[in-house]
């Protein structure tokens, strides 16, 4: 805690005073043009990975990057996504998966969630990603399973926005665009879904498409 508070310290005299005047004009108003879904994992942090700003990205976070489809109930995902679409007008959703994310291994092991079973409730919006991996990557085991667990479930995250009716509405119209990232926590890199290719590839080489190309299954980058 005191470390924290030390950091505050730092932050009021170094870093929010050249920002006096953004800080100011965020006070008033947010226009973030970006709604960022991650994990809560504490090793991923979205302004420092995307190099942004304070108000560039609307940030939603929890266990495992989820998103509860259409229906699973009212939620604090659900209403965040909302917000975010229809009252901030954002133009991009992306979903950001990473390396060694210890909710997606729970899916691979669910033995672990023993003593968890909030964390195990929760984890039924991941359902359909632990049934892709059972029926099509039997194949695999270790760190490429995990990877190919975490890419999948990025995907299937990807699928479940696309049912909640204000993201559907404007994708329609159109002027919103999901995308799919894995950011590799060891080396730096992000990965984002390209589906024209049906994988994960740098993002460097990702070339942004119309958000309602279908979302095709992968071949992991790993196979």
């Amino acid at each position: 805690m005191e470390r924290l508070i030390e950091g505050i310290h730092q932050f009021q005299k170094d870093t929010f005073r050249p920002l006096r005047s953004l800080f100011a004009r965020l006070a008033e108003e947010q226009e973030p043009d970006t709604l960022f879904i991650t994990c809560s994992d504490s090793r991923v942090d979205p302004n420092l990975l995307t190099n942004s700003k304070p108000g560039d990205l609307f940030v939603l976070r929890n266990a495992g990057n989820l998103v509860p489809p259409h229906g699973a109930g009212v939620g604090g995902e659900a209403a965040t996504i909302e917000f975010a679409v229809t009252a901030l007008g954002v133009h991009d959703i992306i979903v950001c998966g990473h390396s060694h994310c210890g909710a997606v291994k729970s899916l691979l092991y669910p033995e672990q969630l023993d003593a968890l079973p909030a964390v195990a409730e929760w984890l039924r919006h991941a359902d359909a990603t632990r049934r892709i991996l059972l029926d099509n990557y039997t194949h695999m085991e270790g760190e490429h399973l995990l990877t190919a667990a975490v890419e999948e479930n990025v995907l299937v995250q990807l699928e479940n926005i696309r049912t909640l009716p204000s993201v559907a509405s404007r994708m329609v119209r159109g002027d919103l665009h999901v995308h799919g990232w894995v950011y590799e926590i060891a080396t730096g890199e992000v990965f984002a879904y390209d589906p024209e290719v049906g994988q994960f590839v740098p993002v460097a080489n990702y070339v942004p498409r119309d958000g309602r190309a279908a979302v095709r299954r992968i071949t992991s980058r790993n196979i």
